[in-house]
């Protein structure tokens, strides 16, 4: 596994071509903690929100699978203490979060019943920080407005085929989402899973995921497993498809505790840039 206390810091300036040039953003974004100890301490999860606070972004956003994602631990680590260690994220536009499929998978009461809140977002919305699942909010930075919107998980319910029949997956609603949107400002849409892309229209100027790990194995810019119907190319980094993409390897694992070839990351998106650079 790549050491846990190596962080990389990834970075993309990008000018997506729905952005006004003029307004430039700096969004830190955080993905796949999957909390668990050894590989994802309380004590790590510290470490990453003082290095994602001394990027000084104007906004955090927090893409899901808070909750661990395979069985190889010595513990789990209870969403009640996660959640106040990730209250110390600090921005001046705030911290907002959306769910990922292991939050709800993980989540055996809401599997069961096939409903209510899971407890990874009663946990985060405990200490404060808004959940959107389906929903959208208007910023301002500089007095110039934006749009975030954020998309319900699209993989929320496959597990519960071993508890009763459902009718669909996911939670997720794009057009509901959007149509929450009510002005021509700029939109940044969070998704976890990244494939939803081949769907979203040009209206969004910018979609950040999480849910690949990159693959969680990497060699030469290519991943032989990638948990997506459309293989590499929603994988890790920055694409477009009817928007700019931007997929986070993120930090923690699923599956098992390894990753090569994609070390953990914070990524540091700055809009209204340039070029686009990844470091």
């Amino acid at each position: 596994m790549e050491p846990e206390l190596r962080l990389d810091i990834t970075r993309y300036d990008i000018q997506p071509p729905r952005w006004p040039a003029g307004l430039q953003l700096k969004i830190a974004v955080i993905a796949d903690l999957h909390a668990c100890d050894p590989w994802m301490s309380l004590e790590h999860i510290q470490s990453i929100v003082e290095r994602t606070n001394a990027l000084n972004a104007d906004i955090i956003v927090m893409l899901g699978d808070y909750v661990a994602g395979h069985r190889h631990v010595t513990s789990f680590i209870p969403a009640d203490e996660w959640a106040p260690v990730l209250a110390r994220l600090k921005a001046p536009l705030g911290v907002h979060a959306i769910l990922g499929n292991h939050d709800w998978w993980e989540d055996k009461t809401v599997q069961r019943e096939g409903r209510g809140l899971t407890n990874a977002r009663r946990a985060l919305e405990a200490v404060g920080i808004p959940v959107y699942e389906n929903d959208a909010m208007r910023l301002t930075k500089d007095g110039r407005p934006f749009w975030l919107a954020g998309l319900g998980d699209q993989l929320a319910y496959v597990p519960a085929r071993r508890f009763r029949p459902v009718p669909r997956i996911g939670v997720d609603d794009l057009a509901a989402t959007l149509a929450k949107v009510t002005d021509d400002a700029p939109l940044i849409l969070l998704a976890h899973e990244p494939d939803v892309a081949v769907r979203v229209p040009e209206r969004v100027a910018l979609q950040l995921s999480g849910h690949t790990h990159g693959g969680q194995i990497r060699l030469f810019g290519w991943s032989p497993v990638v948990p997506s119907r459309y293989g590499n190319r929603f994988a890790y980094g920055h694409t477009r498809a009817n928007c700019d993409v931007i997929v986070s390897g993120g930090l923690g694992c699923s599956i098992m505790p390894f990753r090569l070839g994609v070390p953990p990351e914070i990524v540091l998106v700055t809009l209204g840039g340039s070029a686009p650079a990844a470091a």
